[in-house]
């Protein structure tokens, strides 16, 4: 009776420890709250977001301060080459954008993707989008303004710079905290169970 028992408490221990296994490895391979199959939907919305929305900044610079370009140019064309520093700074608001989207990217490869982790590149890509969108616009604003003034008194070049320069700032603004936000640590998608005890 004491051997029956004990064999049967042995017995009791194992197939509950084989059932904490199963259950352990059920959990790794099933989505959980922590992480369901729609939490990489944020990550790729993040990373077009970003690429996006600093595209459109980049391209509106571009656009605005080629138009007052245009305009000095068959006045002046010796400036002309002068002039061309607002395309600069409007181009490199789309490289922001660029870096974010490649980090968030090399993210959604991985194979834990939390829905934490989704959220957080979904605010990083909105984050470096909408400050690269507003420092595009700025930048093609004070461009177009910029060169046409500088075409009359070139005294004004170096007051132009320093505005663009300021006017950059507020997309670097976003792609700091962008890849604060991007690189922060993941978590994981396992669920601990408790051990039985074997008493």
């Amino acid at each position: 009776t004491k051997v029956s028992f004990a064999q049967h408490n042995h017995t009791e221990s194992i197939i509950m420890h084989l059932l904490t296994v199963f259950l352990s490895y059920l959990l790794q391979i099933i989505p959980t709250a922590i992480c369901p199959v729609y939490a990489p939907f944020f990550g790729a919305m993040g990373a077009s977001m970003a690429l996006s929305l600093t595209v459109v900044g980049a391209g509106y610079g571009t656009a605005k301060s080629s138009v007052g370009i245009s305009s000095m140019g068959p006045n002046r064309p010796d400036l002309v080459i002068k002039a061309i520093i607002p395309v600069i700074f409007a181009g490199a608001i789309a490289v922001y954008g660029l870096i974010i989207s490649v980090i968030i990217t090399a993210n959604l490869g991985s194979d834990i993707y939390t829905l934490k982790k989704g959220f957080l590149d979904l605010g990083a890509g909105l984050t470096v989008g909408i400050c690269g969108a507003a420092a595009g616009m700025a930048i093609g604003v004070i461009g177009d303004a910029g060169v046409r003034g500088f075409a009359h008194q070139q005294r004004l070049y170096v007051g132009m710079v320093l505005v663009l320069i300021f006017a950059e700032a507020l997309g670097l603004f976003g792609l700091i905290i962008a890849l604060l936000l991007a690189n922060n640590k993941d978590g994981d998608c396992t669920v601990e169970m408790p051990v039985p005890s074997t008493v």
